[in-house]
């Protein structure tokens, strides 16, 4: 599948400023499956009568695009180009422009909490890291680790020389 990426097609007024709103991409389909199907049940779309279309609690809405969700899940490795944009056209009918600016906003914090990491380190070891930092002149706990973790394999490859001369 190509990689364009189809825009949101609004349904009020095309805001002037700002990024333009994209309906799912391919490599958004595994993180965006949970939160749409969190979203979509019709008590959902009732707390959030701003976030939908008018007519977007009808059962008919809500089996299609809960269709083309397990189509496009099954589907994730084959060619889906048609079936992520009739899923992508569904959604668009559904969510009111605020609704889906909600979406992706969800959708990015989604994407954020995935790439980072929680490490709990004792507050004795987080001293000593700190003062390794100031000593070093590093701004972040990623610059120390990476600093050390970069001596540490750098002191391997030099033992491995050493024991190849001898």
């Amino acid at each position: 599948m190509n990689n364009t990426k189809q825009e949101w097609k609004y349904h009020s007024n095309k805001p002037t400023k700002g990024r333009k709103l994209l309906l799912l991409q391919r490599d958004e389909i595994v993180i965006a499956l949970p939160l749409i199907f969190r979203l979509i049940p019709r008590e959902q779309i009732l707390k959030r009568l701003d976030w939908f279309e008018s007519g977007a609690e009808s059962e008919t809405k809500f089996l299609k695009i809960s269709e083309l969700l397990s189509l496009v899940t099954r589907k994730r490795s084959a060619d889906l180009r048609r079936e992520l944009e009739q899923l992508n056209f569904c959604l668009n009918e559904m969510f009111s422009d605020y609704g889906w600016r909600m979406v992706r906003k969800e959708l990015a914090q989604i994407k954020k909490r995935k790439k980072k990491s929680h490490i709990e380190l004792s507050n004795d070891l987080i001293h000593r890291l700190k003062a390794f930092m100031s000593i070093k002149q590093l701004d972040s706990f990623d610059q120390a680790l990476d600093f050390l973790l970069s001596e540490c394999e750098q002191l391997k490859i030099d033992a491995s020389k050493e024991g190849e001369t001898t």
